[in-house]
C-alpha cells in the first residue's frame, strides 16, 4: 500500500511534465489507491459490527444459563418430597449440572476477553490524555464502540488549503507516536476530513485529494517518529462525514479535522471470539 501511495504522490507532482497518456495512467493508480483505502475503512466498520453481534450473542447465552439454572432449581424443589431419587435420575441431574458448568465457563472466558480488551482501551485513553495534553480544546480523546479516537482540529495540523504538517503538529504527533509505539499489537488509522468548500488551488483535484494527502502527510510524520509502518493506515473522507452542517464558518472549522483511530488488530481479536463461540455451540450439542 505504501508503494501505491508513493505512486499517487508522484502522479500529482509530475502531472505537469509527462504526457497525457502517462498522466492518465498515474490518475488511474491514484484512483486504485483511494479504492484500497475505502475498502480498508469498510472492513473496519464491518469488524466493529461483528463485535457488537458477538456481545449480543454472549448476553443471550447469559440469559439462557440463568433460565436453565432456574429450571434446575424448580426441578430439585419439585422432587424434595420424594423419598429418594433413582440412580438414573441422579445421574441425569449431575450431567445437567456439569453441562451448565461447562457452558458457564465458556461464557466467562468470552466475557473476560471482552473485558480485558475494554480495560486496555480505557488505559490507552488515560495514557493518551496524559501524553497529548487534553487541556487543549482543539484535541479530543475518547472511546467509541471500543475504539480510541484522537481528534485534532485542522488548524493545529495544517494551514488553510495545505497538506504540509505544521511545526506545532510535529510536537503533538510526537506524543501520539510515543503512545502508539508502546502498543505494538495495535493499529493506528489516520482519517482526514475537510469542509465542503471546493479545493481551488490547482495542485490537487478536489477535497478527496486534499483529505487523502493530509492523511498521508500525518502518516509520514508518524513513520519518521519511528512508528512501525505496518501499524499505520491512511484514510481520506473528504467532506462526506461532517460533525455538523457546513453552513457557517464555525461549523466548517469544526468539520476540518484529522482523527487518529487507535484500535487492536480486529482480525486477531474476533478470530478468538469466533473460536470460543464455535466451542460453546459444539458443547451444547
Amino acid at each position: 500500500m505504501k508503494k501505491l501511495l508513493v505512486l499517487s504522490l508522484m502522479s500529482l507532482l509530475l502531472a505537469s511534465c509527462v504526457s497525457k497518456k502517462e498522466y492518465t495512467a498515474l490518475q488511474a493508480k491514484q484512483k486504485e489507491t483511494e479504492d484500497l483505502l475505502n475498502t480498508a475503512t469498510v472492513k473496519l466498520n464491518s469488524c466493529l459490527e461483528d463485535r457488537a453481534s458477538a456481545m449480543a450473542r454472549a448476553t443471550a447465552l447469559d440469559e439462557q444459563i440463568a433460565d436453565l439454572r432456574k429450571s434446575n432449581e424448580n426441578l430439585i424443589q419439585s422432587n424434595k418430597d420424594l423419598t429418594m431419587l433413582t440412580a438414573k435420575g441422579a445421574e441425569n441431574v449431575e450431567k445437567t449440572l456439569e453441562s451448565l458448568r461447562e457452558k458457564d465457563l465458556r461464557i466467562t472466558r468470552l466475557q473476560d476477553a471482552v473485558t480485558k480488551k475494554d480495560s486496555v482501551m480505557l488505559a490507552l485513553v488515560t495514557s493518551l490524555k496524559k501524553e497529548v495534553g487534553i487541556d487543549d480544546p482543539d484535541i479530543e480523546v475518547n472511546v467509541e464502540k471500543g475504539v480510541v479516537f484522537i481528534s485534532i482540529a485542522d488548524k493545529l495540523l495544517f494551514k488553510s488549503g495545505s497538506y504540509t504538517v505544521t511545526s506545532r503538529a510535529q510536537d503533538i504527533l510526537g506524543k501520539v507516536a510515543k503512545v502508539i509505539n508502546s502498543k505494538p499489537n495495535f493499529e493506528a488509522m489516520v482519517e482526514a476530513h475537510t469542509d465542503n468548500v471546493p479545493y481551488q488551488k490547482g495542485l490537487l483535484l478536489d477535497n478527496w485529494d486534499l483529505s487523502v494527502k493530509r492523511a498521508t502527510s500525518v502518516v509520514r510524520v508518524l513513520e519518521d517518529l519511528k512508528v512501525n509502518p505496518q501499524q499505520l493506515i491512511a484514510s481520506g473522507r473528504s467532506y462526506h462525514v461532517p460533525l455538523v452542517a457546513n453552513d457557517t464558518p464555525d461549523n466548517r472549522q469544526r468539520n476540518r479535522r484529522t482523527r487518529i483511530v487507535v484500535l487492536p488488530k480486529i482480525d486477531e481479536f474476533y478470530e478468538m471470539i469466533e473460536n470460543e463461540m464455535r466451542e460453546l455451540s459444539a458443547g451444547g450439542e
